[in-house]
């Protein structure tokens, strides 16, 4: 896409701090065979684990967002202490100084990810506001700073000890990166404008004063290198705040950096997400997921609670509801990045845990429906989802919930011929018939006789 084109799109769209998302016409496909590898091994992978992180969750309040005054009205609905706004950004930027999760333990997450189902790590090396899970070089505001408790720990790299954690298991590497920083004064610069209220972008104009614009970009490209460089194998670079880019005012020369990363790491893949273009090789919906099915590489990331930051009592979602949008996903092409936010002490809550594990045992006796598999008409209709993987078909119809009925037979919409259909986890050679609308198949009566209808009955077609 050229970038005239993209430059005559609708600016980028955060409503509440979520993202729109590309559209396929957005998307552009890599040249390179090496990234076309890569984008069919992200295919297969499914299901990812996401972890925002950082020093706000002391507070139990949204990531970053209350930074900005232009979205106060919902980014400080929770905040509850008689403070003005300026103070409210200097409590909140002093928050590393008591930021020291002394129970962190990162085999531990991996070991849980890795023994249920997850393939693979986006982790949040550094949000919005700008404070660095890494041992960055590039400023104090950091996990390894001085002023952070933490610095003196074994693990005090967080983001080394959870990559090498997850990277031993098995899992792949999405280092997750904000492009904005609202602390370093090459972004919100300090006396520019007395008494300015911040937004998501610079507090100045990057054409009026380009000489600090390009102490920006000298600094996010120096930060990304250190993650590219210093901190093992990087499966994919997933880049957040998408009104950062090389097509309005905010031009990070982000393809100069990812090219240089490429050198070192060719495999890499990119994901700038909302910008469309060369660099956005993943589309990533949030808090979302499509009506139909998308024939490019996606992700929808949402959150098992209800944020992604921690939240102290939070609302998690059922492992019936996270299992019915993987497969939603999965049958609509995408992959689900599941976030969960850890607690202040280092530790996941024992119900994210138990939902983790849920998942996992499900996966385990029906996860060839959902691993490496690709889309396959009519995808997703009403309580069924379809994939197929080769000469195989597989149906995953959706029960609402453990009090819905489980019928005798179950219609599913599939127009292609098919010999013999499995229950994946039980009887083989079901009975069917052919119908107007698909193919009639008929329950065993141990699942007709089931006390409660299951997360879902998982059909194998041939």
């Amino acid at each position: 896409m050229s970038e005239n084109r993209l430059a005559e799109q609708e600016p980028d769209v955060v409503e509440q701090g979520v993202h729109n998302y590309s559209s396929e016409e957005q998307w552009v496909k890599p040249e390179e065979p090496l990234l076309l590898e890569r984008l069919e091994w992200f295919k297969d992978q499914k299901l990812g684990l996401m972890m925002h992180w950082g020093p706000y969750s002391q507070l139990g309040l949204v990531e970053s967002w209350a930074l900005s005054d232009v979205d106060e009205e919902w980014s400080r609905n929770e905040i509850d202490w008689d403070i003005d706004a300026e103070e409210l950004k200097r409590q909140y930027f002093d928050l590393n100084k008591t930021f020291n999760p002394l129970r962190f333990q990162p085999e531990v997450w991996a070991d849980l990810a890795a023994d249920n189902g997850f393939k693979y790590l986006n982790f949040t090396t550094k949000h919005h506001d700008g404070f660095c899970m890494w041992d960055t070089h590039t400023t104090d505001y950091r996990i390894t700073g001085p002023d952070c408790p933490f610095h003196t720990h074994k693990h005090a790299d967080i983001t080394k000890a959870v990559f090498d954690a997850f990277r031993a298991r098995g899992l792949g590497i999405s280092a997750y990166f904000s492009k904005a920083d609202w602390h370093t004064p090459y972004y919100w610069a300090p006396g520019m404008k007395p008494g300015t209220t911040t937004s998501r972008g610079p507090t100045y104009d990057p054409k009026t004063y380009p000489w600090l614009w390009e102490r920006f970009v000298e600094f996010t490209h120096e930060q990304i290198m250190e993650l590219m460089t210093r901190y093992g194998r990087i499966d994919v670079l997933w880049l957040d705040a998408g009104w950062v880019n090389d097509y309005r005012e905010q031009n990070i020369r982000l393809g100069e950096v990812v090219e240089r990363a490429r050198k070192v790491q060719p495999w890499l893949l990119s994901a700038d997400r909302t910008v469309g273009g060369p660099y956005e090789n993943l589309i990533t919906p949030e808090q979302t997921l499509p009506e139909r099915a998308l024939k490019v590489p996606w992700e929808s990331c949402i959150t098992m609670g209800s944020a992604f930051s921690f939240r102290y009592e939070d609302r998690y979602k059922s492992v019936r509801q996270l299992i019915h949008l993987l497969a939603e996903i999965v049958a609509k092409g995408g992959n689900l990045a599941l976030n969960v936010g850890p607690q202040p002490d280092g530790r996941l809550s024992q119900t994210a845990i138990k939902r983790i594990q849920g998942m996992g045992e499900w996966l385990n006796v029906y996860g060839e429906a959902i691993y490496g598999t690709r889309i396959c008409e009519p995808y997703s209709v009403g309580p069924v989802q379809l994939t197929c993987k080769g000469d195989i078909t597989y149906a995953m119809y959706l029960y609402k919930n453990e009090q819905e009925r489980v019928p005798e037979e179950l219609e599913l919409p599939l127009h292609t011929a098919c010999s013999r259909i499995d229950l994946v986890g039980g009887q083989d050679r079901l009975e069917y018939r052919r119908s107007e609308q698909g193919v009639v198949v008929r329950l065993p009566d141990t699942e007709r006789q089931r006390a409660e209808a299951p997360i879902a009955h998982v059909f194998r077609i041939r």
